[in-house]
């Protein structure tokens, strides 16, 4: 009796009592503002601050309560603005990049919270019933991570489970909630948002002045749309990453190019003159590309790193996965992943030696029967 008597005490720490999960706001304004030349909050658009507007955003939606945190000019911001209901909190080590920030919040919100909403506080033109979507999305949905879509553009905020916190926790230097989606991949919920506000952050005055120029009260959404940085955040292109750089690798760049494909080349040692069709990753971490709903990962690094890649590739769920290696390099790895635990299954998806069968033999022509390979695949994945 007195067991069940102690976890009848527990419950209300379980859940709340209506049994609706609660989401915390967690506002990330602690950065040095230094492309803006003063603090992002105290920046005034139609009359408030944005730290004024995106508060006043949260606090017409359904999150259960909201968390500030603070930095850089953290007294000016404080003596500057009422919180009202709002809780700032202070990340001394702001220099040391968002994942701190991001950590601060985290262990600030309340221990009833289900999730944590990640708003930036440069994002002023969000609507509340954008947030009330996400929430109830994840209300319904129960997804470890839920992010807005505006016209196949990834924006934010971003919803997080609390089942992700002890991973965010381990985040350190100027990383934010990115880096953990490629170990997530089933476990993310996009959701179609009618808000080109979870696309424009706000980081120049000239960024302030492009939007003023309109002289309206509510930006209109083509308004926003054209003033947002899009770089990065395309998710209905197909991603082709190559890892390592070689004739093929160049040669890879410049097909997937014209395929339409958008291009990442993973090397240490990379630069723009290997494929300037790409951007450019030198860790060889794909929790750090762009994300994307269709991956493609073609490995030419020759030996030096192709088993980590194909693990990563793995990882992130990858439509296809080629490794550029002669049939015996290629058994080998295969065996020494298996040893690793790796299911024959997933194993299955890796193409070596990648492409398609055509007597290839010159960099191009191998970089051919690769994408050739690629586009096979997706274009069945896409009839199924």
């Amino acid at each position: 009796m007195d067991d069940i008597e102690s976890l009848r005490s527990l419950a209300p720490l379980m859940r709340n009592d209506s049994g609706v999960s609660r989401v915390s706001a967690i506002v990330l304004a602690a950065g040095l503002s230094s492309r803006m030349g003063t603090a992002k909050a105290l920046v005034r658009i139609g009359g408030k601050t944005m730290l004024e507007r995106v508060l006043g955003t949260l606090r017409e939606s359904l999150v259960s309560e909201i968390v500030v945190v603070l930095g850089h000019s953290a007294g000016t911001i404080q003596r500057s603005i009422d919180f009202g209901n709002a809780r700032p909190v202070i990340n001394d080590s702001y220099r040391e990049g968002m994942a701190g920030s991001l950590n601060i919040g985290l262990s600030n919100v309340s221990d009833h919270a289900d999730a944590a909403l990640i708003v930036l506080a440069d994002q002023p033109f969000l609507k509340p019933e954008t947030i009330n979507c996400l929430i109830d999305e994840y209300r319904s949905k129960r997804p470890e991570i839920v992010i807005p879509v505006y016209r196949g553009f990834r924006g934010n905020p971003v919803l997080l489970s609390r089942s992700v916190f002890p991973e965010l926790a381990s985040l350190t230097g100027d990383i934010g909630c990115r880096a953990i989606f490629g170990n997530h991949t089933r476990g993310i919920l996009k959701v179609p948002v009618d808000d080109a506000g979870t696309l424009v952050d706000l980081d120049t005055k000239e960024d302030i002045h492009r939007i003023e120029q309109t002289g309206a009260q509510e930006i209109s959404e083509a308004k926003l749309f054209e003033s947002a940085d899009l770089r990065d955040r395309e998710m209905r292109r197909p991603q082709l990453v190559i890892v390592g750089r070689d004739p093929v690798a160049t040669a890879l760049a410049v097909l997937a190019d014209l395929l339409e494909f958008r291009t990442v080349l993973v090397d240490p040692f990379a630069s723009t003159s290997d494929a300037p069709q790409a951007s450019i990753l030198r860790v060889l971490d794909f929790a750090r590309l762009p994300q994307s709903d269709e991956n493609f990962v073609v490995v030419t690094s020759r030996g030096r790193f192709d088993e980590e890649a194909i693990e990563q590739a793995l990882n992130i769920d990858a439509l296809y996965i080629g490794l550029l290696a002669n049939k015996r390099r290629a058994q080998r790895l295969r065996a020494s992943l298996s040893e690793k635990g790796i299911e024959k299954e997933k194993l299955d998806k890796v193409q070596a030696p990648a492409g398609l069968e055509i007597g290839a033999s010159t960099p191009a022509e191998i970089a051919l029967s690769i994408m050739a390979e690629a586009v096979s695949i997706r274009r069945r994945a896409h009839a199924v």
